[in-house]
């Protein structure tokens, strides 16, 4: 699921109670404590940097406003964290990849930072955003906004003709982004081929990488998102498939995470993003559910061609990508300093991996940063950093049970308001889960986008059937649907395995 970054939006009337409801439940805050604005406003008078009360003195920062620098996010996007610019070279490619440099306005047990370890994350919703760090900071002085000299962390990775990784930099620099660009934007252009050049090279690159995650056993899941938009003041559910540039975006910051990785390991000291392998059985069971679906899967086909072949539009495809989810469990953080990690690797990359590119929205990402800095440099790893390593990964962990439970319940609250008028209408559903044991499902309805469970034995896997809205509670976030009579299940394969959240990289 997901909810899209935009400007304030009234909140429809049946949704105030409730949404305040969740939130006092989640614990979420309104606003910043008014020591932790001051603090902002404080530090984004120092910049820029050699200002009086400036926490980076000048002559630390590289001046690289010459790059040609641009932004690409979701339509509304204020919080601003990195910027691209790719140039072709005699070997192969430059990726100039500037990062919102977070550090250069929060010292370690400020007023903002403190805040920022309570906080973990920002949180999103169609109304409103729960921000990281004040607006003053994450929407303004430390955003890579357009045409403005902004402080970064400017990773130069070199790349040879097949996308592989061959050298990493990383430096304090000042940086000014040229354009602030959404995907659908990018897409059409790149479409029409009226695309400058250096955006010709982000389809290039990412397809690359696409193609050598694949080679290495990475999975990327294409599986429609539920989406929370606003259109006319008139909230709704829609499920939306990722327009291919934002999958070639995301390579990118998927590189800077795994030149990130590499240069922590070899340095024995960092912050991994982490995922268990896959146990074999898990495969096996996945093998049993593509027969059952009636997908082929040869023996000699690998688990990323099989799953980059499925369509999400197709019913039985659809079910299998859901199926698929059961592989991504466990994702978490791996702290360490001296000794290495025995859980190194991001299973679903199949690579070592860490964060370090969303140091506006994620707070362990400003940690990842002046590691890598520092190792970068040839300069130990400042204390306040080591210090934090160890309560990290619990902070993330907290924020991110948070996060989902924010979003989704804001979903079930969006999916019942547009439901409520049709109480007692059929639907045309797809079952996309069933339970191992055959008791219950998960069905998806197109129109309006609806998740939900059904407790009904033996539903047909990847097929479609027609249920009844039974009871609708909006203030619960609660849809309850019934089997229409008529429609005649099947018994589910044992094998079956049940759905699992897909983590964020």
């Amino acid at each position: 699921m997901a909810i899209r970054p935009q400007q304030a939006r009234p909140v429809p009337p049946p949704l105030v109670a409730a949404l305040d409801a969740l939130r006092r439940e989640l614990g979420i805050p309104d606003d910043f404590p008014p020591e932790v604005h001051a603090a902002a406003i404080r530090a984004a008078a120092a910049f820029p940097p050699g200002a009086p009360g400036s926490p980076v003195r000048k002559e630390e920062r590289a001046d690289h406003t010459d790059l040609a620098l641009v932004t690409i996010d979701p339509e509304g996007s204020r919080d601003l964290d990195q910027a691209v610019f790719i140039e072709q070279t005699e070997g192969g490619f430059t990726v100039w990849y500037a990062i919102a440099d977070v550090a250069a306005f929060v010292t370690a047990g400020d007023p903002v930072d403190l805040e920022a370890h309570r906080r973990g994350q920002t949180l999103y919703a169609p109304h409103q955003r729960t921000p990281l760090h004040p607006p003053e900071l994450s929407e303004d002085t430390a955003s890579l906004l357009p045409g403005q000299d902004r402080p970064a962390v400017l990773w130069c990775l070199g790349l040879d003709a097949r996308g592989e990784l061959q050298s990493t930099s990383v430096t304090r620099s000042l940086v000014r982004s040229r354009v602030q660009l959404t995907y659908r934007e990018v897409q059409e252009q790149l479409d029409a081929g009226t695309a400058p050049r250096a955006w010709q090279l982000l389809r290039t690159v990412g397809q690359l990488r696409e193609r050598i995650e694949r080679e290495r056993g990475g999975v990327s899941l294409r599986i429609p998102e539920q989406e929370v938009v606003v259109e006319q003041e008139q909230w709704h559910v829609v499920h939306r498939s990722a327009l291919p540039v934002e999958g070639w975006n995301a390579q990118i910051s998927l590189l800077t995470g795994i030149a990130a990785a590499r240069l922590m390991l070899d340095a024995r000291v960092g912050l991994l993003r982490t995922l268990p392998p896959a146990a074999e059985s898990s495969v096996r069971k996945l093998r049993t559910t593509a027969e059952a679906l009636s997908i082929p899967w040869p023996g000699d086909m690998s688990y990323p061609d099989f799953v980059h072949g499925l369509d999400p539009e197709i019913g039985a495809h659809a079910a299998m990508l859901y199926s698929c989810t059961l592989l991504f469990r466990g994702a978490g953080y791996e702290a360490f300093n001296g000794a290495l990690p025995e859980q190194r690797a991001h299973s679903a990359l199949a690579t070592p991996y860490a964060h370090v590119t969303a140091p506006l929205r994620r707070l362990v990402d400003r940690y990842g940063s002046e590691i890598c800095l520092a190792i970068s440099a040839g300069r130990p790893v400042p204390d306040w950093v080591l210090a934090a390593l160890p309560q990290l990964p619990a902070e993330m962990a907290a924020s991110s049970r948070t996060a989902s439970a924010y979003e989704r319940g804001i979903v079930n609250m969006v999916e019942a308001m547009a439901l409520a008028p049709h109480a007692g209408e059929a639907f045309t559903a797809t079952v996309v889960d069933v339970k191992p044991d055959g008791s219950r499902g998960t069905i998806v309805i197109r129109d309006p986008a609806v998740e939900v469970s059904l407790a009904v034995p033996g539903l047909p896997l990847g097929g479609a059937i027609t249920v009844r809205l039974a009871n609708v509670d909006v203030s619960e976030g609660r849809s309850e649907f019934e089997l229409v009579q008529g429609t005649t299940p099947r018994q589910a394969p044992e094998a079956t395995p049940g759905q699992s959240p897909v983590p964020q990289h």
